[in-house]
């Protein structure tokens, strides 16, 4: 599969580019999602794209909002056909990448869940014994299942600056105590039930992030993605140990890399070597297997 660093649609007129995903406006209710194989890391888009990245992305996203429709709506579009506002070639330059959503309005929060102690949230607990600013109990360890999962909400920064943790009360002050609690109830929700079903398939959800949007009504819907390997960590359950850095299937792998280098991480990203571009889209491919295979 060619690699699609860069939407060129003209059918469409383009409305916003974000670190991974282009936005085009269809009509009065629609909007065309498509999801590049960019990468970003460290909140930097980097300059080499992850060939075929963005169908795995695309088709995972697709799958498990179809899996939460009895947690909560979502912004998948079933009254129009890509085919039928795309020309040809269009489609043939996208090759899976886009996909058709209800035009609603985003809520300003990142809705992370963390359900393993590891990343920020392991450097913070060695200072301070809290993750976010939630107190947890001694003596945890690295990677180490968390008690309960943790709500941890952050704000939804724009390309190259860096997102920010926020507190619940934060978020009350951002959309109100109802919507609040709507967000936090809904991302433990689909934690769990994602987390119970990739255990069944031999993968570990560390930790995800889930993006919510309401319609005319204020009726919360699960949008953007969900559940990938650019917006969680995948870990392989039989490799797994407590303090130790797990293996994982998704972009920390990429993470790791760039710790190596001599980076500020800020812009402009170094290039991806060739055998970390193709490790990188293994891994990504392995999580989509597991999760949507027989499913």
């Amino acid at each position: 599969m060619k690699s699609l660093y860069e939407s060129q649609l003209t059918s469409l007129p383009l409305i916003n580019k974000g670190k991974v995903r282009d936005l085009y406006d269809v009509d009065d209710k629609h909007l065309l999602i498509v999801t590049t194989d960019r990468i970003s890391a460290f909140d930097v888009v980097l300059p080499t794209p992850i060939p075929g990245k963005g169908r795995v992305l695309t088709d995972t996203a697709i799958f498990w909002m179809k899996k939460a429709i009895d947690i909560l709506p979502n912004q998948l579009a079933d009254d129009i056909n890509i085919a039928d506002i795309l020309t040809p070639d269009e489609l043939e330059q996208l090759q899976g990448r886009g996909m058709i959503v209800k035009k609603l309005k985003p809520l300003p929060v990142e809705a992370i869940v963390r359900g393993y102690l590891v990343g920020s949230g392991w450097k913070e607990y060695k200072k301070n014994q809290t993750v976010c600013g939630i107190s947890l109990p001694e003596g945890l360890q690295k990677a180490e299942k968390l008690p309960e999962p943790l709500f941890t909400p952050s704000t939804k920064a724009e390309i190259g600056d860096h997102d920010e943790n926020i507190s619940y009360d934060e978020v009350v002050k951002l959309i109100g105590a109802e919507k609040a609690k709507k967000v936090k109830d809904y991302s433990l929700a689909l934690y769990k039930m994602a987390s119970e079903f990739a255990a069944e398939r031999g993968i570990i959800i560390a930790d995800t992030k889930f993006e919510f949007g309401e319609d005319e009504n204020g009726v919360i819907h699960l949008i953007d993605e969900a559940l990938t390997p650019d917006s969680s960590r995948f870990w392989p359950a039989k490799t797994y140990q407590v303090g130790k850095n797990p293996d994982s299937f998704d972009k920390q792998y990429i993470r790791d890399y760039l710790e190596s280098l001599d980076w500020d991480k800020t812009a402009p990203g170094p290039e991806l070597p060739e055998e970390v571009v193709d490790m990188t889209l293994l891994k990504y491919q392995e999580a989509q297997s597991r999760l949507m295979e027989n499913s």
